[in-house]
């Protein structure tokens, strides 16, 4: 009978890229292309929100924490893609793949959780907004942020836990990243309850907080019925930016988790733009809505924009 430890590879290979010749040039400039406009637009954010003083609001700081999760997530993914992209081999260590799988699947929770924290602070600014600034301290603010942060970590942990620990009888990941189910597939022993709980708990954390912010962003409209159009005018330009953010980082996830806990039978090429979607769309699109549709924020980045210009006249 063969040991724990002989069952175990000690890497991966990711089997889902394909030799495309001069043409993986091409796609690794896109890609760090990509990158590098992730980069530079979430952390314009951040430093827009950080450096204003008028800006440090619970509305702009849960902005600020989604950007600096964007940064956390496509860390997580993008310098090993890039790396794959060029390399002819596409191996990855047990370690890092553990590392990716928990970096990954934290930046989604943490995003689910940031859109919905948000959801509520719009709901309480508008639907109760004589209560609003005893409600959303600072002290509330940063309690929130925590249970962000913490639940995340003790739920996947668990998982993380469970995968560290299996015994595998192969080392093929059918994916572009690693992925717990993909490695839950490679054990020797039977996964059923496993891969069950982890169904029901990709259910329930794409279908609470959707129905969560689903009630609040109704009780908003039922107050914006009853209110003038200037009311209405100002709570649409809040809300709008977090309504197309939520809505497609729902179908993002909900397209991710589709394709890897169910095992969605669909082309090769398909799967890979469905993996691509959930980790770019999102950290190119939340800068992008909130730093052109948030008049506050576009007032502040166009002006240190026009700053220089200034100088030069002076």
């Amino acid at each position: 009978m063969k040991s724990n430890n002989s069952l175990t590879p000690s890497y991966f290979q990711f089997t889902v890229f394909a030799d495309y010749g001069p043409l993986r040039y091409l796609f690794f400039s896109l890609c760090l292309l990509i990158y590098m406009i992730i980069i530079s637009a979430n952390v314009v954010i951040i430093l827009t929100v950080c450096l204003e003083n008028s800006l440090h609001q619970p509305m702009y700081i849960f902005i600020c924490c989604l950007s600096l999760n964007s940064l956390y997530g496509s860390a997580g993914f993008f310098p090993r893609f890039l790396m794959d992209l060029l390399s002819d081999t596409h191996f990855i260590s047990r370690p890092f793949c553990f590392i990716q799988i928990f970096v990954i699947y934290t930046y989604a929770s943490y995003e689910m959780s940031v859109l919905c924290i948000m959801a509520y602070d719009r709901f309480v600014a508008i639907c109760q907004p004589l209560h609003y600034h005893s409600k959303m301290t600072f002290r509330t603010v940063l309690l929130f942020l925590i249970f962000a942060v913490l639940y995340p970590v003790c739920v996947f942990g668990c998982f993380f836990y469970l995968a560290t620990n299996l015994p595998l009888c192969g080392n093929k990941l059918h994916r572009i990243f690693c992925t717990s189910v993909s490695v839950f597939q490679l054990s020797c022993v039977d996964t059923t309850a496993i891969s069950r709980v982890g169904q029901v708990f990709a259910v329930i954390s794409i279908f609470v907080p959707l129905s969560f912010v689903h009630y609040t962003y109704l009780c908003i409209l039922l107050v914006c019925r009853r209110s003038s159009s200037d009311f209405r005018g100002k709570a649409l330009q809040t809300c709008l930016p977090h309504i197309v953010t939520f809505g497609n980082y729902c179908i993002s996830l909900f397209c991710e988790v589709s394709l890897s806990q169910y095992n969605v039978d669909v082309n090769p090429f398909v799967s890979v733009a469905l993996s691509l979607e959930f980790l770019i769309i999102p950290p190119i699109n939340n800068p992008l809505v909130y730093g052109l549709n948030l008049p506050q924020i576009r007032k502040v980045i166009f002006r240190c924009c026009k700053r220089p210009n200034m100088n030069e006249f002076l």
